[in-house]
């Protein structure tokens, strides 16, 4: 029986007014230019009767052809001017309906997002965020404890430092050569060049005297 009842039921069309509004006026749109079409096939038609009748000397015709043609050209504008307002007003629908599903998808979303405030709350948010400190300094003590009622001392950036620049010292100090404290030997100057020319000046003095 509920299978009966089901089948009883009428499906959900899902063909809004706007919908069947943009529909109907490509329908009128799709007219207008197949009745374009039709005038400009006429207008080609008797322009070749007008011809014709210019050829066989049928003046006062032809000039009821052309005026016909003219007739026919104004309302070949009009129907650009109404096709130019349908274009215009299929458009705007299209738009507007665009903008209706964003609006309804920004509906959906603060929705969404009330939702979760409601579950969630400013003060909610502080408690856990005070529990958990609550829970790492509680774990802290634990591990103080552990480690013999004496926590890990952190290391001071200044020690650090100093440890560094005390290393960088004595590396320096160990690539430097070693430099002897005590006198370098020098050898003696030579002195016989000093004699030679002194033996040589000594016969000068005895012959001037």
């Amino acid at each position: 029986m509920g299978a009966l009842f089901s089948r009883g039921k009428k499906p959900v069309s899902r063909v809004t007014e706007q919908d069947k509004a943009v529909l109907k006026l490509k329908q009128t749109r799709d007219k207008l230019k197949q009745y374009q079409k039709k005038i400009m096939l006429n207008q080609e038609q008797e322009k070749v009767l007008a011809k014709q009748c210019l050829d066989q000397g049928r003046k006062d015709k032809a000039l009821r052809l052309l005026k016909k043609k003219k007739f026919q050209d104004s309302l070949l504008e009009k129907t650009d001017v109404q096709l130019d307002n349908l274009e215009k007003l299929v458009q705007d629908i299209e738009f507007a309906q665009v903008e209706i599903q964003v609006v309804e998808g920004l509906k959906g979303g603060n929705e969404a997002l009330d939702a979760l405030h409601q579950i969630m709350s400013l003060d909610d948010v502080e408690k856990i965020m005070g529990d958990t400190e609550d829970a790492i300094a509680y774990q802290n003590e634990i591990d103080d404890l552990l480690a013999g009622g004496a926590g890990v001392e952190q290391p001071d950036d200044d020690e650090l430092l100093a440890e560094l620049g005390e290393l960088l010292g004595a590396e320096v100090e160990e690539q430097l050569p070693d430099v002897p404290v005590s006198d370098m030997d020098l050898p003696e100057a030579p002195t016989h060049e000093l004699e030679k020319t002194k033996s040589r000046e000594e016969p000068r003095t005895l012959v001037a005297s």
